[in-house]
């Protein structure tokens, strides 16, 4: 068996502040990695640490750019168990994928519409959660609740098989990171409940 990891955060962009505030929904972006180091890790996301657009297919290392430069917003780790073929059906896509980085589309038509519960699947295009969700599907890593199109962050936090080993904040996050995360202690998850929750970039 392996395992896939899941990073849910909530940014502090202005974006992702009105949606926490009116939706109250603890995670707001997602991202993908293959090793419990969550290094590398992949998303669709912010080129640069000042803008939100434009944004796309990118790793996003947790000692440089956004996060460096805001160490104290909330996160969560998820870990998903796996077959060892799934596992590497899962990487494969997703290396594929980053070869051609350039090809991918920031999805923000797809992101307004899954906020009114609209599906919209685009070639090329994904937001967030839409490419976790995407690269979970097709390789039967999980089965989705729904499309991956009107995934949420949030979503992944409630989906079986997941399993809650960290929550905090990107500084703890990376404090613990040496030693290896398998080797320390965490400290208790928050669990998370169902609501109609919404996208920020």
């Amino acid at each position: 068996m392996k395992s896939i990891y899941i990073l849910l955060t909530r940014s502090e962009t202005y974006v992702s502040k009105l949606i926490h505030l009116t939706t109250s929904d603890p995670f707001t972006h997602v991202s993908i990695s293959f090793d419990r180091s969550l290094q590398p890790l992949y998303g669709f996301a912010r080129k640069t640490p000042r803008r939100a657009l434009p944004a796309g297919l990118r790793t996003e290392p947790l000692n440089e750019g956004y996060y460096r430069q805001h160490r104290d917003i909330p996160c969560a780790v998820y870990e998903f168990q796996v077959s060892d073929d799934v596992y590497w059906r899962a990487k494969r896509l997703v290396d594929k994928m980053m070869e051609n980085a350039d090809w991918y589309r920031y999805n923000v038509l797809g992101l307004f519409l899954c906020a009114m519960n609209i599906p919209l699947s685009r070639k090329r295009y994904f937001f967030c959660a839409e490419f976790v969700g995407y690269i979970l599907q097709h390789s039967q890593a999980v089965m989705l609740p729904k499309e991956a199109s009107l995934m949420h962050p949030t979503d992944y936090a409630l989906m079986p098989g997941g399993h809650c080993i960290f929550q905090g904040t990107i500084r703890d996050l990376v404090a613990r990171r040496s030693p290896p995360v398998g080797a320390i202690r965490f400290r208790r998850p928050v669990k998370a409940t169902p609501r109609n929750s919404r996208l920020a970039p």
